[in-house]
């Protein structure tokens, strides 16, 4: 039998890569259906039910700046950076100098592009790169749900790079989704409907399992946690409410209707999922 690939091997590099662009790289245009005008691709946070997506998404963004505890003399990375969204926020609204790493072809495209346009290339760098690859000293670091992806083998690695990144007295913001910890074990042990059909290699990992990993390889503390997963629902409440507003427009950018059944079942399935409280969202304010 042949031993695995190590998590960070040029193998396990590729892998990584194939995985996140069989979700991210369907194509930019679908997301631009799915979501709304920010491009963001992770829980937002509301005060009322009824206010725009966009908006509650802003909040969400500006909520991750102000535990970041942004300013002009910050140098941040952001792990995971999607369609740029969270840097357009803390480059153009708190001034700080944002590099954001992503390995999906599509989302760097597109996050170029939406930087340039917002007249922000001088504040935000785009870099198509693993983190695993990446050097570089930062005073803060951002990852809005990009943890999950990544598999439980790169837990021990994600937050040894993050102790790599940051400085001392450096502060990160992890956004990630939970599993509760009493259904974790069996959870890990299986791949479930979404990571067989739609993020492959993902798992999402529980509180106790996460702080556990961060204790042993890194030096971060836990300054705060907040559970934001009461929102999610909402959140994708409104992403199928556009699929579905968009369907012939979905359809006639070539997705087949297994794809349509397929999306359906994973935002219905999911928003099902954080109404009762089958899984958590919660934000992390983690201290070097």
């Amino acid at each position: 039998m042949n031993a695995r690939p190590r998590p960070n091997t040029r193998q396990g590099l590729l892998r990584a890569r194939r995985h996140i662009g069989y979700h991210y790289d369907l194509g930019n245009n679908l997301f631009r259906l799915m979501l709304d005008e920010t491009m963001t691709y992770s829980c937002a946070v509301f005060e009322r039910s009824d206010e725009p997506l966009a908006v509650a998404q802003q909040r969400k963004l500006r909520q991750v700046c102000d535990k970041l505890e942004l300013t002009p003399d910050d140098r941040v990375l952001e792990i995971g950076c999607g369609w740029g969204s969270f840097a357009l926020v803390a480059a153009g609204e708190y001034g700080a100098h944002v590099t954001g790493l992503t390995i999906s072809a599509e989302q760097a495209e597109l996050a170029r592009t939406r930087v340039a346009a917002a007249g922000l290339a001088d504040r935000v760098t785009i870099v198509e790169e693993d983190y695993r690859e990446h050097q570089g000293s930062y005073t803060k670091l951002a990852s809005i749900e990009m943890l999950e992806a990544i598999g439980e083998r790169q837990f021990p690695i994600f937050f040894g790079a993050c102790d790599r990144f940051l400085e001392l007295g450096g502060v990160a913001c992890i956004q990630t989704i939970l599993v509760p910890d009493h259904r974790y074990a069996r959870y890990r042990r299986s791949a479930d409907w979404i990571e067989r059909y739609v993020f492959p290699g993902c798992l999402i990992p529980s509180f106790t399992a996460l702080t556990g990993v961060m204790a042993h390889e890194s030096r971060l503390s836990m300054r705060s946690v907040e559970e934001i997963g009461e929102h999610y629902g909402e959140t994708l409440k409104r992403w199928r409410s556009h699929f579905w507003e968009t369907i012939d427009e979905v359809r006639a950018l070539g997705y087949d209707e297994r794809f349509v059944r397929t999306w359906d079942f994973y935002l219905g399935s999911c928003e099902a999922a954080f109404r009762t409280g089958w899984l958590h969202d919660a934000q992390l304010v983690l201290t070097r």
